[in-house]
């Protein structure tokens, strides 16, 4: 049986209906994880819990210890990752407040460690990483979307840029170009990092304003925190409903993208 982990980002510090067990810090060969793992559970299944942020929401995305989050998650057993995140808007259908899962990703990131294996005395790897996301988690975020009744959207592409700032108007436009649907900060290396460990993991993403150029109004926190508080509400509600249907979801080829040697290699480092 697979154990569920939650990624909670920008107005998902806590998951408010998740009983808590325990929480425990987790020493990784990467550094220091956004915070303690919460163990606990959620729709009377098994959950581990991190906030990307850290639970009072001081990490910016280019501090994000990535690779620590995504190590300690696998270290205690998780095998399916639903990573939530805040994003903006940009082509017509990704409206504020809509709830989307992405099937694609573009990186505009720079100067994140985006991998495991960094050469020298690790491996050098080479992943598939044609599909981003786990098809089997996506499908079955769309089927507790459904059972819940909560509109989502099949498919996009998340364009992930350094941030703390939002972007310009000609940035906006060039992702657009580039066939960006919706833009965040914390989109990679994480996904990367997922597939590189052999975790299935799949983004749920909830659009929180229009990006630059997308609106005559300014881009101001007061109208993405409104926007936030009601949609994350949905947003645990397609959890609630996924996690059961996790639980007993196979691992796919996302497991096996990296050879045994390396994974062995990457278990075993301290």
């Amino acid at each position: 049986m697979g154990v569920v982990g939650i990624i909670g980002g920008s107005g998902l510090t806590r998951l408010k209906n998740l009983q808590i067990r325990n929480r425990r810090v987790i020493r990784t060969p990467f550094g220091e994880t956004s915070g303690p793992l919460t163990f606990g559970q959620l729709g009377g299944q098994e959950v581990v819990f991190i906030a990307r942020h850290g639970y009072g929401h001081t990490i910016p995305p280019h501090r994000v210890n990535y690779r620590a989050n995504i190590w300690a998650l696998h270290h205690v057993g998780v095998t399916h990752v639903i990573a939530v995140a805040a994003v903006g808007g940009i082509s017509a259908a990704m409206q504020s407040g809509v709830i989307c899962l992405p099937d694609q990703l573009i990186d505009y990131t720079s100067g994140r460690p985006g991998t495991f294996f960094e050469g020298g005395e690790s491996m050098v790897v080479h992943i598939d990483f044609s599909q981003p996301y786990c098809q089997g988690v996506r499908e079955r975020l769309l089927q507790a979307a459904g059972s819940a009744d909560i509109a989502v959207i099949d498919g996009a592409t998340y364009a992930a840029t350094q941030g703390p700032r939002l972007e310009t108007i000609a940035e906006i436009r060039r992702i657009e170009r580039d066939g960006g649907d919706v833009v965040g900060m914390t989109g990679a290396p994480e996904a990367v990092l997922a597939r590189e460990i052999g975790l299935c993991y799949a983004p749920l993403s909830l659009v929180v304003n229009p990006a630059a150029g997308k609106s005559a109004e300014p881009i101001t926190m007061e109208a993405i925190d409104a926007v936030m508080h009601e949609g994350m509400g949905r947003v645990r509600k397609v959890l609630e409903n996924a996690v059961p249907l996790l639980a007993d979801c196979r691992q796919c080829s996302c497991t096996t993208s990296v050879g045994p040697e390396a994974l062995k290699h990457l278990h075993n480092k301290k």
